[in-house]
């Protein structure tokens, strides 16, 4: 580990950016953790570009793979180790560069927005604790920069462009209000969007209350109409 773990403190505040802090601290990850591969990655971004569906629909599936699904019940960072074993990983992810993966959430207004991820070759030692506490103390620090600079972004958009109902409603809240226009179950919605399916029932719950709606059709037929 040849960078100060406050050096990397310091990239993240002082990063203008998503796009920053992934070309400029991702590298610096990688070496501080001695990885093959390091990324940053942010959901809403990813989803607004369809050459990374099928990471979204395979790398980054709640339901095929553990080390996504631990790190948005627990908000916390976690490597495959700890909740898999090395035969079932291997299933999972056959790729030998990510034979040790390590993954850690950014989350915003308690919601898991985007991931740090690091992984290692089969040769290369496998992540530990100390990895875990190094990593977790880097996603405190992203987490407190993508909330604070999403919201500045939201107080400084003009919402008088937008319809009162949905002014109302948080863009997370939005991104659910069409996936739901869309056709699509809770399920599939928590997936698309990284999050638990309780998670978007619970959402759903809070924008009927706002929009004073009973169900999914007058929710999209109020969001449309006005």
């Amino acid at each position: 580990m040849t960078i100060p773990l406050k050096l990397l403190f310091e990239e993240i505040h002082q990063a203008k950016d998503e796009n920053s802090l992934r070309s400029h601290l991702a590298p610096k990850l990688g070496e501080y953790f001695a990885a093959s591969r390091s990324g940053i990655f942010f959901f809403d971004q990813l989803l607004a570009d369809q050459k990374f569906q099928p990471v979204l629909n395979l790398a980054l599936s709640l339901e095929h793979n553990p080390v996504a699904r631990y790190i948005v019940e627990h908000h916390t960072p976690v490597h495959e180790g700890l909740v898999t074993t090395p035969r079932a990983w291997k299933l999972i992810c056959p790729r030998p560069d990510h034979w040790h993966v390590m993954a850690g959430p950014i989350v915003a207004h308690g919601q898991v927005v985007g991931s740090v991820g690091c992984t290692r070759e089969k040769s290369m030692p496998a992540f530990d604790t100390q990895d875990l506490a190094d990593l977790s103390a880097i996603c405190l620090h992203l987490s407190a920069w993508t909330a604070t600079v999403r919201f500045a972004r939201s107080v400084t958009s003009k919402p008088s462009q937008q319809p009162f109902s949905t002014r109302r409603l948080t863009p997370r809240e939005l991104q659910i209000a069409d996936l739901v226009a869309s056709g699509r179950t809770n399920a599939e919605i928590g997936n698309e969007l990284w999050i638990t399916e309780n998670s978007v029932k619970q959402a759903l719950k809070r924008m009927f209350r706002k929009l004073k709606v009973s169900s999914r059709t007058e929710m999209v037929t109020q969001l449309s109409t006005r």
